[in-house]
């Protein structure tokens, strides 16, 4: 009898060694795939590959897209009188300029005179017929943004101001 029990003891305790190396291993082929998917979802740490390119201005053109949007606003709204068929308009802009950058920001705010010199001759030569019209009022919005980036180009060595927005139109 006492050999059964013997028996019975060796038996229960090779049980117990085998759950716990099944469970062990177990638990650590989960404890890799959650490292794994863990890699996976966060990325390695090397830099995704740059395709070559011959070009010069494509690596600056990702940078200006990558770098966060600053608007500058213009201090006063743009008031001035155009001539028109019948009699003469009275126009107010607000403008805003879309900058990358806090550089470009700095470099914006610096040379605000400049910019509403090249902004108001812009507008001044505007048609009344035209900024009737949704077309027209987008057309002067670009012929203002590039005198803006002719009128800083010379001055910054980049074109700094990606674009002129219009945050305010009134006509009379």
């Amino acid at each position: 009898m006492a050999e059964e029990l013997e028996l019975e003891d060796t038996a229960t305790g090779g049980k117990k060694k085998n759950k716990l190396v099944l469970f062990g291993g177990i638990g650590l082929v989960v404890l890799l795939l959650a490292a794994g998917g863990a890699w996976f979802f966060m990325g390695s740490d090397e830099p995704a590959p740059v395709a070559s390119s011959t070009d010069a201005t494509q690596p600056e053109a990702e940078a200006v897209v990558s770098a966060q949007a600053n608007y500058v606003g213009m201090p006063r709204p743009f008031l001035f009188n155009l001539p028109g068929v019948d009699r003469a308009r009275l126009v107010e802009i607000k403008v805003q300029l879309m900058v990358r950058g806090d550089e470009d920001s700095i470099l914006t705010q610096k040379h605000i005179p400049l910019i509403e010199d090249a902004l108001l001759t812009t507008f001044s030569g505007a048609d009344v017929q035209k900024l009737s019209t949704q077309a027209g009022k987008d057309e002067l919005r670009q012929l203002a943004l590039l005198n803006v980036q002719n009128t800083l180009q010379p001055i910054t060595g980049k074109k700094v101001v990606e674009k002129v927005l219009f945050t305010g139109f009134v006509m009379q």
